[in-house]
């Protein structure tokens, strides 16, 4: 049976919903008392829905001594239940229905099942008349429950258990106990949310002379506006004469015949669920935005940089970038020297395998794989393409472990996201967004370290004026190798005595000596203005490494620390709005 829709704010369906999903969104976060307070709620308010809607439970609660059982007679027309004036005489609630076709089912839900059919036309008010209202109290069921100071046990929980169930609550106090603390500490004031499915009975008025009943109506309505029920209705009854039991039939005929009692106290209890998952102060925007995180962000990227020895990467790179190039574009007479020395970037095993190799050189199964990709769709080929970039990732490297206070700073930056994200929220979504920011510390050094590895193998790259250089040193060392051999066949011919061939020259110095010196020369001078360009190019390649590293790391700060945070943060935003909703609040 759905829930009809009030006539302001969302319906009780969508209520009843977004506080199950408020509750799911507790769990693990707030204390489990509360969360399953709230889903039985929830549970208890499904329930209702599928009853008969066309019924209103009304209760009559109360103290020992207060008349209940004497106004419950008074109402149903009739002597259902046993009067006491000292002691507890009712054990077990007991129901009066009026047109009570179709209950059963929901008070076998309430587990009532001492029931009567009440008399329609009793009414100790005056003469009953054909017209009386007695018929317009069709789908009333009105229950007299224990009472609720009861010295036993049963009785109390008894009365605890119907409060939480009925539609409507009739509250009957006397002019000796209507002032009782345990009365107002234990039921009314808690109960404040429900005013509008609450009614106050001072019954015994004929007691009392005018005057008095009026301080006491006076005061009993200073308590309860006290108590948070300003406007809750406050009756003055006699069930022994009679009195204002007509105004109390008519104030129920109106509620019977409205049919929203059901849904007013459901309504009512949400909103109280609602509020014990979270006070509606406590509510606050998620901060991810906010200048302190990105600040706290920068931190934590500086701290895991430091930490990573970004700065050792970064040297090594210039200097391996150096290296290189002398190797590649050096004089080859003296390039094998470099040779011997190690390459610095090696020593940290970062781009063991030229970047080049693994995008040219793959195996087999790469290869499939690419052709696999071609005949995919995109979104299909992007994701076998990542996976095999992932498998072309590089090892650990040997960068040194980071030192006690790099770990402590880390640790440090780790705990200010932490806090700035936690900034306002209430204690235990603060804990929990603490918590998530340091879920995943444990994974972080792997992780800084492969992106290291993996942004590193970059700097490796040959650039392409290396091989131009390469081939025009040995073109020139050809050059020279060609005079040393003319030269060299030149004084061959002169041991021998044999006839020395005519040499051309270029001014006055012979072609073999020009070649071999100016070959040499050549060769050097090229090496150097190599080795002039290798180290500017060493230093762009350093910031550019330095850039990339941090971004590198930082994205492994997202994804480790702040991403954990920001969803814990999009977990407390969307409770929040749940929390709104089950309030009926859009």
């Amino acid at each position: 049976m759905k829930l009809l829709r009030r006539k302001e704010g969302p319906s009780l369906d969508s209520r009843l919903a977004a506080l199950r999903e408020a509750a799911d969104l507790a769990e693990g976060r707030l204390p489990e008392q509360v969360v399953s307070g709230a889903r039985a709620v929830a549970d208890r308010a499904g329930v209702r829905r599928e009853l008969s809607i066309e019924h209103t439970v009304a209760a009559l609660a109360g103290a020992t001594g207060s008349g209940k059982s004497s106004l419950y007679n008074a109402l149903a027309g009739q002597d259902l239940a046993d009067v006491g004036v000292t002691r507890p005489t009712t054990s077990t609630a007991q129901a009066a229905l009026w047109d009570g076709d179709g209950a059963g089912p929901l008070l076998d839900w309430l587990d009532v099942p001492k029931r009567h059919a009440a008399d329609g036309h009793a009414d100790h008010a005056g003469p009953r008349t054909g017209t009386d209202a007695g018929a317009d109290l069709s789908g009333l069921v009105l229950l007299d429950l224990p009472d609720h100071d009861s010295i036993r046990l049963s009785h109390r929980l008894e009365v605890d258990r119907l409060v939480e169930q009925v539609d409507l609550l009739i509250w009957v106090v006397d002019p000796q106990k209507y002032a009782d603390a345990a009365l107002h500490e234990r039921y009314l004031r808690p109960l404040a949310g429900h005013r509008d499915v609450m009614l106050v009975v001072l019954n015994q008025v004929d007691r009392l002379p005018a005057p008095a009943v009026e301080r006491c109506l006076a005061d009993l309505r200073r308590l309860l506006d006290e108590d948070g029920l300003a406007g809750v209705p406050v009756l003055a009854v006699s069930a022994r004469t009679g009195e204002g039991v007509r105004e109390l039939r008519s104030l129920l005929r109106e509620r019977v015949a409205e049919r929203a009692s059901w849904s007013a106290r459901l309504a009512a209890d949400i909103t109280a669920a609602a509020d014990h998952l979270a006070p509606p102060e406590a509510r606050r925007e998620p901060v991810a935005a906010t200048k302190r995180m990105q600040g706290a962000e920068r931190a934590l990227t500086g701290a895991l940089s430091t930490a990573a020895g970004v700065p050792l990467v970064v040297q090594a790179v210039a200097k391996g970038h150096r290296h290189r190039a002398v190797v590649a574009t050096g004089w080859p007479l003296t390039r094998w020297v470099r040779r011997l020395r190690p390459d610095p970037l090696r020593r940290l095993r970062i781009g063991g395998i030229p970047h080049d190799r693994l995008n040219g050189k793959r195996g087999r199964q790469d290869q499939k794989l690419d052709r696999r990709d071609r005949t995919l769709d995109g979104a299909g080929g992007e994701r076998d393409r990542r996976d095999r970039e992932d498998r072309q990732i590089v090892g650990r490297t040997s960068v040194p472990a980071a030192s006690a206070v790099q770990r402590a700073q880390v640790e440090t930056a780790i705990r200010d996201v932490g806090e700035v994200a936690a900034a306002g929220l209430p204690g235990p979504w603060a804990a929990s967004v603490r918590e998530a920011g340091r879920s995943r510390a444990g994974e972080l050094t792997d992780a800084v370290d492969r992106a290291v590895a993996t942004t590193s193998a970059g700097a490796t790259r040959r650039p392409r004026w290396w091989r131009a250089v390469n081939v025009l040193q040995w073109l020139v060392f050809a050059t020279m190798l060609a005079g040393v051999l003319w030269l060299g066949g030149l004084f061959a011919m002169d041991y021998l005595r044999l006839p020395q061939p005519l040499l051309p020259t270029v001014g006055v110095v012979p072609w073999p000596t020009a070649l071999l010196v100016g070959g040499a020369l050549a060769g050097v001078v090229i090496a150097l203005l190599s080795r002039l360009a290798a180290w500017a190019g060493g230093r762009r390649r350093a910031r550019r490494t330095a850039k990339a590293l941090r971004a590198a790391i930082g994205q492994v700060g997202r994804e480790y620390v702040l991403g954990p945070v920001e969803t814990e943060l999009a977990a407390y935003a969307r409770f929040a709005e749940t929390l709104d909703l089950a309030r009926g609040r859009t």
